[in-house]
């Protein structure tokens, strides 16, 4: 009966470190994305041109255009994604 509470106890305590585990892990991922995402777009407000009155598909801002004349916008990852000119939409005067 003894060794049966321990066991309990044991796997209620591999549980809450498994779920406090994740959590950490959930921000940690959070703040590297956001991390470089802020990277990037201060790299790429340097270095390209901001594309103004543009933004993206869904709504994305700013637009940047490279050395090549290519259209990107950075994502929540901090990834580059190009997207063509046509498909970009004048941003809402206000």
């Amino acid at each position: 009966m003894y060794k049966k509470k321990i066991g309990i106890l044991v796997l209620m305590l591999i549980g809450v470190f498994i779920t406090a585990h994740a959590q950490i892990d959930s921000t940690a991922k959070k703040v590297e994305d956001k991390t470089a995402q802020a990277v990037v777009k201060g790299k790429s407000a340097l270095v390209d041109e901001v594309y103004k009155n543009k933004i993206g598909p869904e709504g994305q801002s700013p637009i940047y255009i490279d050395h090549d004349s290519k259209y990107y916008y950075v994502d929540g990852k901090g990834k580059k994604v190009y997207a063509p000119k046509s498909s970009l939409k004048d941003k809402a005067k206000s």
